[in-house]
């Protein structure tokens, strides 16, 4: 007669730093060694669980009643540590808490609220393309595009003043930073962290925005009565915060992948409908945000693993995006597949409400290069910039043919 751990599987363990430097620079062979470990690993360098399969991710994104954010979506563990900041209303909370900002940023970004800005962000991309390329056709596409977009439209739909503006890339990197341990990369931008902090927290009052505008319409949910009058500054925050650095990353990795897949490229010039499936695949691909934490609310099994209550867990988003289980060939970038399912956004409850703002800025900025350019190639091999959550771009350096006529 066996015991009854005889057909108990072994919890496999890793001694890899996922944040240590050398994997946030290229995490695709730590992220493959995790996925073939097993469904559950245990990470000994932090005490914490991680899940790098496909499966097993989404299926702890969409179960918030087990794997709560409540307590934080970083290594921090909110039930026994203070929060460097007041947490978000949407990311860092689960529901009842969740629901009404939720429900109130859903609204604001509605798909009639985004499609009222369309034509405005398909004109802003076309004067943005033309005047880079003005200036010559071999530049960095970070700076030059990739940032200057979303910082050229996203600032106005929200209702921020125009000084200021370019604390918007430090502040998001160091609240993305955050999310992991107190190593290096934390510990460059606590300088700052006071300052930028404040001057966010300035800029999400009533009185520092316009009288229309994403931020207006916020403050507007609570004189209805939707939210009470102390959420309003916190779901701006939220809104700042997710809404700049990640479409940045997402914005470089699609032009990455079409300097590094002309093929792929071509198609979109012969059909345009496939800018918003390249903006998906190469989220998927490269995955901006890389990682996202839960808490256990009870000793949880997952994967034959059970996770004890109060246990952290880290999700690896890319490495489930790239989860050969789940995706055919999945380290190509193919507008071929229909990356829809993919888990760059989150899932579940708290999937990224600003996705479709993200999808049309990729959308309006390719449309405008594609009429443009004929291709796009790297002129020197292109820099990462370290960040513990994102997948983040420093240069990308690219020589831009134009088209005939």
């Amino acid at each position: 007669m066996s015991t009854p751990l005889a057909d108990a599987p072994v919890l496999p363990t890793s001694t890899s730093d996922p944040f240590g430097l050398d994997v946030l620079a290229d995490p695709l062979p730590f992220q493959e060694e995790l996925r073939e470990a097993g469904p559950v690993v245990y990470l000994e360098t932090y005490g914490i669980y991680g899940m790098a399969r496909y499966d097993e991710v989404h299926a702890a994104l969409t179960d918030w009643q087990s794997f709560q954010s409540g307590a934080g979506v970083g290594l921090s563990n909110f039930r026994y540590e203070k929060p460097w900041r007041p947490p978000s209303l949407l990311l860092e909370a689960d529901p009842p808490h969740h629901d009404a900002p939720r429900a109130v940023l859903s609204k604001v970004l509605s798909p009639r609220s985004i499609r009222r800005l369309r034509d405005g962000w398909m004109a802003d991309a076309v004067e943005l393309v033309d005047q880079v390329l003005a200036n010559g056709t071999e530049f960095d596409a970070v700076p030059a595009l990739a940032q200057a977009f979303p910082l050229r439209v996203f600032p106005d739909a929200v209702g921020l003043r125009q000084e200021g503006r370019e604390n918007l890339l430090p502040y998001g990197n160091h609240t993305f930073n955050a999310f992991g341990p107190h190593n290096s990369l934390v510990a460059a931008g606590d300088a700052r962290v006071g300052e930028l902090s404040a001057w966010v927290a300035e800029q999400c009052e009533r009185e520092n925005l316009a009288d229309t505008g994403f931020g207006a319409d916020i403050w507007a949910a609570a004189d209805r009565g939707d939210i009470t009058h102390d959420q309003p500054p916190r779901i701006v925050r939220s809104l700042l915060t997710a809404g700049v650095d990640t479409t940045v990353n997402g914005l470089a990795a699609v032009l990455y992948a079409f300097a590094t897949h002309p093929e792929q490229w071509q198609r979109v010039r012969e059909d345009i409908s496939l800018a918003r499936t390249a903006f998906d695949e190469a989220v998927r691909w490269e995955s901006p945000v890389q990682t996202f934490f839960r808490t256990a609310t009870r000793d949880v099994e997952i994967g034959g693993v059970t996770i004890p209550d109060g246990e952290k867990i880290v999700m690896f988003l890319g490495a489930a995006n790239r989860d050969p289980r789940r995706w055919d060939r999945p380290d190509e970038f193919d507008l071929s597949r229909d990356p829809s399912g993919h888990v760059g956004y989150g899932m579940g409850i708290h999937q990224c409400v600003g996705q479709h703002i993200a999808r049309l800025e990729s959308e309006a900025l390719l449309t405008a290069l594609a009429t443009r350019v004929e291709s796009i190639e790297l002129t020197a091999p292109p820099r990462r910039h370290l960040n513990n959550t994102l997948r983040s771009w420093e240069s990308l350096p690219v020589r831009m043919q134009l088209a005939a006529g």
